[in-house]
This record gives C-alpha cells, sequence and structure tokens, in this order.
C-alpha cells in the first residue's frame, strides 16, 4: 500500500493522462479481437481462410467493425505514449487479455479453464507490479532529441538483430510452420511490434510538441518515424490476422501480450534508458512482475493444451472405458458359470 501511495503522490497530470488513455485502448483492442475473429470465421465459410493466404475478410463488415475499433484502441494508445513512458503504458494492454479471454470463452465458445482465469489474474498483478514500479518519464524537448537516441550504436544493434530475426521468421518458418506453432506468428507481430513502439512514442512527442507550439513536423525524423510506424503496422496487422485465425483466440491474445510486452520494454530501456533512473531494487521487482506474468501465460496456453487433449481423446476415453466395462461384466459372468457363448447369444435379439 505505501508503494501505491508513493506511486500515486508522485504521478504527474501527463502520466494520469497516459493511464487513462493506456485503459481505454485495452478496452477497445480486447473487443477487436473477438469482433474479428467473428469475421474471419464468416469469411473463411465463404473464401480463402486467412490463416492460409487469403484475403477475403477485406469483404466481410464484420472484420471491418473489428479493424475499426482496433483502430480506435491504437489511437488512444498512441496518445498514451505521447505522455508517459513505455514501461507504464505497455504493461496495462493487460486488460486486453481478461476482455478477450471473457468474451471469447462467451461469444465464441472457446472454453477456458478455471486455470486459465488464474492465468489471466497473474498477468494483471506482473503488469501492476511493473507499473507500480515504473521510472519517470525522459523530458524530451524535440523530435531531434528521440532521434539521436535512437541512432546510437545499442539501439542501432538491437534493431538490426530484430530485422534479421523478422526476415528469417517470414521467409524460412512462416512457410513450413505457421499453421502448427502459435510462436511463429506472434513472434513477427511482437519483434515488429517492439520496433514500431519506439517510432509511435518518438512521433508521438513529436505531435505533442507541435501542439504546445513547438513545431516537429519541419524536421525530416518525424516523417521518418512516420514511415517506420506505417510499415511496422501493416506487418503486424497482416500476421496477427493469420494468428488469430489459425489458433485460439484465447491463447494467441496473451502469449502476444507478453512477447510484445517484453520486447517492448527491452527496446525502450536500451532506447531511452530507463532502468539509469530506477535503483536495482526497482529492477529486481519488475523483473519479478515478468516472472509472474510469464507464468500467467505459461498456465493459460497449458490450459489450452488440457481443453485440446480433452475434446480429441474424449470418444477414445469413451470407448476405452466402454471396452474395460465389457471385460470387467464377462469375467464376472465367468466366475459365476456363464458361458461366453451363452452371454453372446442373449445379446442377440
Amino acid at each position: 500500500m505505501s508503494a501505491v501511495r508513493r506511486w500515486s503522490e508522485g504521478m504527474s497530470s501527463d502520466n494520469v493522462k497516459g493511464l487513462v488513455l493506456a485503459i481505454s485502448s485495452s478496452l477497445f483492442i480486447g473487443a477487436s479481437f473477438i469482433v474479428k475473429k467473428k469475421g474471419l470465421k464468416k469469411a473463411g465459410a465463404s473464401g480463402v481462410r486467412a490463416g492460409v493466404g487469403g484475403y477475403s475478410y477485406l469483404l466481410e463488415p464484420l472484420w471491418w467493425v473489428g479493424m475499426i475499433t482496433m483502430v480506435v484502441g491504437e489511437i488512444a494508445n498512441f496518445a498514451a505514449y505521447a505522455f508517459a513512458p513505455a514501461i507504464l503504458v505497455t504493461p496495462l494492454g493487460a486488460l486486453s487479455i481478461i476482455i478477450s479471454a471473457i468474451l471469447a470463452h462467451i461469444i465464441l465458445r472457446e472454453r477456458l479453464h478455471t486455470f486459465g482465469i488464474l492465468g489471466c489474474a497473474l498477468c494483471v498483478v506482473g503488469s501492476t507490479t511493473i507499473v507500480l514500479h515504473a521510472p519517470p518519464e525522459r523530458q524530451i524537448e524535440s523530435v531531434a532529441e528521440v532521434w539521436a537516441l535512437a541512432t546510437e550504436p545499442g539501439f542501432l544493434f538491437y534493431t538490426a538483430l530484430v530485422l534479421t530475426i523478422v526476415f528469417v521468421l517470414i521467409f524460412h518458418f512462416v512457410p513450413q510452420y505457421g499453421q502448427t506453432h502459435i510462436m511463429v506468428y506472434i513472434g513477427v507481430c511482437s519483434l515488429v511490434g517492439s520496433i514500431s513502439v519506439m517510432s509511435v512514442k518518438a512521433l508521438g512527442i513529436a505531435l505533442k510538441l507541435t501542439f504546445s507550439g513547438m513545431n516537429q513536423l519541419v524536421y525530416p525524423q518525424t516523417w521518418a518515424f512516420t514511415l517506420v510506424v506505417v510499415s511496422c503496422v501493416i506487418t503486424q496487422m497482416n500476421y496477427l490476422n493469420k494468428a488469430l485465425d489459425t489458433f485460439n483466440t484465447a491463447v494467441v491474445s496473451p502469449i502476444y501480450y507478453v512477447m510484445f510486452t517484453s520486447l517492448t520494454i527491452l527496446a525502450s530501456v536500451i532506447m531511452f534508458k530507463d532502468w539509469d533512473r530506477q535503483t536495482p531494487t526497482q529492477i529486481i521487482t519488475e523483473m519479478c512482475g515478468f516472472v509472474t506474468i510469464l507464468s500467467g501465460t505459461f498456465l493459460l496456453h497449458k490450459t489450452k493444451d488440457m481443453v485440446d487433449d480433452y475434446v480429441q481423446s474424449g470418444p477414445s476415453l469413451s470407448t476405452s472405458m466402454s471396452m474395460r466395462s465389457l471385460k470387467h461384466e464377462e469375467e464376472e459372468l465367468l466366475i459365476e458359470g456363464i458361458p461366453l457363448k451363452r452371454q453372446d447369444s442373449l445379446r442377440i435379439p
């Protein structure tokens, strides 16, 4: 409680705005997963599924409703990054996990086990831990300052590494394992997303400064960040659609959240040097928050396996139990002195 009190007392008006926008964003995005999934299912029933390379969902109105809902959520998220640090805004995406998982259970009939609910709760607890120990926002006066941070050797190395992994995933792993391994599609979305968030934050800062009277649109760096944002968002949208159409929504959402959040915070730590303004205790606490989130995701993933195993083995399990019961009945009849041949004849009408 003392940590909450100290944190709330130290919050600036900008941080409050950022939190409100981030929470609103999670509400819209969480609902959009379900609406888009419904649209993808409806489009797949009459055309080529997105999971196998089809784009018939572009003609489905329901998918566009979900897309508009997601855009509204992303706009709110975009604005949140202009007011608060990424390490504070990004973990609040845990709310979208809860919303999408519950709606998937109710609307899409995608069963959510009790352990899945516990997994969602762990994700929220871990995210809250990170938020309560988030560093203060770095004061930036111009987009040129953000560009200087983005072109430092550390972040350039991170960007090069991310792009290399993304190209390997897209051209080698997606064709072979995209339909069977959930981490392939989500890996592309998350890696690209970590770069897009840094660009979104830079663009948000530029617009915020412009609206406050310091025009940043005259700088070429502003438009460079805009180009990166557009390219990354298109890539994310494409592979997220494939993931949603191929795998269970209640599993896609949390895994995507954990990977995206982890990589985004890592990128923010490298680019904006967030941990330079924190004590070792705060950093360790944040790491504990990450472990808690990962534990929640593990539970959600195992929950899917339990449900799938139950569905797949249900008929065979029932048959096996019936055979065992029949064998037991036959043994009882033998003990009582009734021949098996007679038992068989008794069953014939």
